[in-house]
């Protein structure tokens, strides 16, 4: 044991003074960025797996901290961005939801003909007084051009209907730009809040001498000839460069009085812009029936709504 000690020593100074070897597996290599592979395919876009199919309660805006929502339709097919259509419901703009109205009867031949389909929620009076309803409706076409990759939407082709009060909100949509005042701060203030086609159900054009309460609950209206009532009438605003317009009316409406989708009907035309009045024989405020068939009947006028759009929207690439 005496010896065996010097000889371990020796051992273990000879281990030392030998040279360290080490591979670096620790060190990051940089790798060459043209070593990094190319060309791979981009992701199929988002509004492809949404074909044929509704997606509900969009938060398109948001009001007065009230968060507003939409739902979007998508047809079966389409490649190219699709022209736009935007359902508007009634309801004496204190009442309704996107998801019912007469306007949602079109829906299935609008998507049949390749259309994307929008169907917006808005404040309701009264306590929410005009205008916050065209407001949020003018935010609503504003959110969609501003996303218009999204939804795959053509920005330039964008239309809305909309029935009685939605009707009413719907020409405001095609008569008023922003010198109106009614574009609010719900947001997309960069984007035009026009369209390029106006279907109006028969909503009232002209709001003087409605009802003293519906003014006052809606409007503030201290009475039916109030001025309120006159810069919230789309008449007011009509000019030659407003949208082309449909206008549908019951020949026995007893809510809006035909005469005022008359008054829309010729002043629209006096300053040169395309419209067209129907008057549907036999056809109360709600397009049902009295004393006798109506003409044209509801299929009949949602084939004149398609065929309207088809005119304007499927021609048309450019916005105003």
């Amino acid at each position: 044991m005496r010896n065996f000690f010097p000889v371990v020593c020796i051992l273990l100074l000879v281990a030392c003074s030998a040279p360290a070897t080490f591979t670096p597996t620790h060190l990051s290599i940089a790798v060459p960025t043209a070593a990094v592979p190319t060309g791979q395919p981009t992701a199929t876009p988002v509004y492809r797996s949404k074909l044929g199919a509704v997606e509900r309660d969009i938060t398109y805006c948001k009001a007065s901290g009230i968060v507003l929502k939409m739902d979007v339709y998508y047809p079966k097919a389409m490649s190219k961005p699709a022209p736009m259509v935007v359902y508007v419901h009634g309801g004496s703009w204190s009442s309704g939801s996107k998801s019912d109205g007469m306007g949602m009867t079109d829906v299935p031949e609008l998507l049949g003909r390749g259309y994307l389909v929008g169907s917006v929620d808005y404040r309701h009076a009264p306590e929410w007084k005009f205008p916050a309803q065209i407001e949020d409706v003018k935010c609503a076409i504003r959110f969609l051009r501003a996303n218009s990759s999204r939804f795959n939407l053509d920005p330039n082709r964008i239309g809305a209907w909309g029935h009685s009060a939605g009707g009413h909100l719907v020409a405001l949509l095609g008569t008023t730009d922003p010198s109106a005042g009614f574009e609010g701060s719900g947001g997309y203030s960069d984007q035009s809040s026009r369209i390029q086609a106006a279907v109006d159900m028969c909503g009232r054009a002209d709001l003087r001498g409605m009802p003293a309460d519906k003014a006052a609950s809606v409007f503030g209206a201290t009475d039916s000839f109030s001025d309120i009532l006159l810069r919230g009438s789309p008449i007011t605003f009509v000019s030659k460069d407003d949208a082309p317009f449909l206008i549908l009316h019951g020949e026995k409406d007893g809510t809006v009085p035909p005469p005022v989708s008359q008054l829309l009907y010729d002043r629209l035309q006096a300053v040169g812009v395309p419209v067209k009045l129907a008057t549907v024989k036999n056809a109360d405020h709600s397009f049902n029936p009295i004393d006798g068939a109506m003409s044209p009947t509801r299929t009949e006028m949602t084939k004149l709504i398609a065929d309207f759009f088809d005119q304007y929207l499927r021609a048309s690439s450019s916005s105003k």
